[in-house]
């Protein structure tokens, strides 16, 4: 029945035990707990061992293991039978488990005495040791408990037609009792000697189901400590996006489990889903939630695609309960540090932004101011010369264009003072909503001429804001016409004003082509423009940055290829500076 015990002789012959077969019994025994075999498989192994060995008919063997209590069988008949069954054991006042089911049967009250070792040493069918055997159940027997009382004045059932029978007590730890036993349906199976040489081989059983447990336990944690330090491995700063990073952890889940063979996972993040192969819903699933910086993101999921063996209590592992939470805590963390992370790169990209629109206005300023005074000798000799008496036709065409040409150069050297913020502004308290209707005023006319549809969402009693009514127009006026420009064929503009509690807002909206994110990162930028050559200057969105950026205010922007873009300024109360100016 067993291929690892050839070496075990066939007791059916009946001959002595030797010494020798004694110890190829106890190395067969303990090679099956060393060999790591799930609970069936050990107690398949076992079992056939021992019927292999002894020769009996049917091997019992009686367990705890936590909140587990089970009895197991192993019979030569029907054809390498095995039977087992979930029991609920007896619990003694002293937490020990007693391996014989609560109730009235002379079986078990017998497998309790034997337990307990409550046994009178004279009767002859208990050894010195304590244990029970018969050759012949179906005798009356007398048995007798510590109050000397006879439980047994019938025949003993031991479950049909097994004639000879031996109860054999082991230990596994301190807490843990099992019991043996021997079945066979020949009377006078066994001799006394024999009951002394199993009384010998149970506890060699005891101590090969306490090293099959701790061999599981061990290799249940290495496995634990495998998937975490995988997880760690996956999550250490590297530039690796945070999909590819949880997708890596929900491939390290399956091997940390008992069964990975039939384990699938599934990382559920922001409603986005990281899964391994053949995931689906089941019947039995644990999961542990994402949580980041207090809130609920997301779950860790684990689930069984088959069932699991029927000698099981709960469908998964105390440790592995342990585990799915120790994943989700790191899940969270790793988050949370990749959250960081872009907002420290956000912030070193606004800086530096910040930084360089900073260098380039101390630049226009100073270029600004040296062209100034050239800039007005030309204008001024220009529209002098276009004065002068009998002036030829072409030289005062040529003038006129000169004189353009320096309106136009001043114009831009103007828009560079306002970038550096070198021209003297106004700010008096003013209700934005006015300041924007009075923009539209001029541009709705050329937006409905363009095939532009023109939405307005004001906010009710907007806190006043101190700003310069002149530039905020400016600002709305070069955001209108980016918008119109990018809706050649007609759209909607929506122009929307909000508050909040420190600040009052200014939308602005197309439904235009977008823009990629690498325009995106440049439209500030003084000079920088998707026109054509002489369509533009390059300074209208950097006027607006540096209008927004000298009242206190800040300009968000949100756009994507083929769904248009919104403009959003943001511009202090008169409330919420006072605090600044107090903290």
């Amino acid at each position: 029945m067993n291929e690892d015990c050839s070496d075990v002789p066939d007791s059916t012959k009946r001959v002595p035990i030797r010494v020798e077969d004694s110890v190829a019994l106890s190395r067969a025994i303990l090679h099956c707990a060393n060999r790591g075999l799930p609970r069936i498989d050990f107690l398949r192994e076992i079992s056939g061992v021992l019927l292999d060995f002894s020769g009996c008919d049917a091997i019992e063997i009686r367990l705890n293991d936590g909140d587990l209590h089970y009895r197991w069988e192993a019979a030569r008949r029907p054809q390498n039978a095995i039977n087992f069954e979930l029991v609920q054991w007896t619990i003694g006042e002293d937490g020990v488990v007693i391996p014989a089911a609560q109730g009235a049967s002379d079986l078990e009250r017998l497998c309790e005495d034997v337990a307990r070792r409550r046994f009178d040493s004279i009767l002859p069918f208990f050894s010195s040791n304590g244990s029970f055997w018969t050759g012949n159940t179906w005798e009356p027997l007398g048995a007798r408990t510590e109050a000397g009382v006879n439980v047994a004045g019938e025949r003993l059932c031991v479950g049909g037609h097994y004639r000879s029978l031996a109860v054999i007590r082991f230990f596994v730890d301190e807490q843990t009792i099992g019991l043996l036993h021997i079945k066979s349906e020949r009377p006078d199976f066994l001799t006394e000697g024999e009951v002394e040489f199993y009384e010998g081989m149970a506890q060699t059983l005891g101590l090969a189901v306490a090293d099959r447990r701790a061999e599981a336990a061990l290799r249940e944690r290495v496995k634990e400590l495998t998937c975490l330090y995988g997880i760690a491995q996956v999550a250490e700063p590297g530039g690796t996006a945070l999909p590819e990073v949880l997708q890596s952890i929900v491939e390290l889940l399956p091997p940390g489990w008992q069964y990975p063979e039939m384990t699938a996972a599934r990382i559920t993040l922001d409603g986005k889903s990281y899964v391994t192969r053949g995931f689906r819903q089941a019947k039995h699933r644990q999961s542990a939630e994402i949580l980041v910086d207090g809130h609920r993101r997301g779950t860790v999921e684990v689930v069984y695609l088959e069932e699991r063996p029927e000698l099981e209590v709960g469908a998964f592992l105390k440790e592995e309960e342990r585990l799915i939470s120790a994943v989700a805590r790191e899940v969270g963390l790793i988050v949370h540090r990749n959250q960081g992370m872009e907002e420290k790169q956000k912030l070193e990209q606004q800086l530096v932004h910040a930084d360089r629109l900073a260098t380039i206005g101390e630049l226009a300023a100073g270029v600004a101011h040296e062209l100034n005074e050239p800039l007005s000798s030309i204008l001024g000799f220009a529209q002098l010369g276009k004065d002068c008496p009998d002036l030829p036709e072409q030289a005062e065409r040529d003038f006129d264009k000169v004189v353009r040409a320096s309106l136009h150069a001043r114009e831009v050297i103007r828009k560079l003072m306002v970038f550096s913020r070198q021209m003297p502004s106004k700010k008096v308290a003013t209700n934005l909503n006015e300041v924007v209707e009075d923009a539209l005023y001029f541009l709705e006319a050329r937006c409905s001429k363009a095939g532009t549809k023109v939405v307005r969402e004001f906010a009710p009693r907007l806190p006043e804001v101190t700003v310069d009514p002149a530039q905020l127009k400016q600002v709305l006026v070069n955001l209108i016409v980016n918008a119109m420009q990018a809706m050649p064929n007609g759209g909607t503009l929506t122009v929307s004003t909000r508050t909040s509690d420190d600040s009052v807002s200014l939308v602005v909206q197309d439904t235009g082509f977008g823009m990629s994110s690498e325009v995106q990162e440049k439209i500030f930028l003084p000079f920088f423009s998707t026109k054509d050559v002489n369509e533009g200057t390059g300074l209208g969105l950097a006027v607006v940055h540096g209008i927004v950026s000298s009242h206190g205010g800040t300009i968000e922007v949100e756009t994507q290829p083929g769904q248009g873009t919104q403009f959003t300024i943001l511009l202090p109360t008169p409330k919420s500076e006072e605090t600044q100016e107090i903290d």
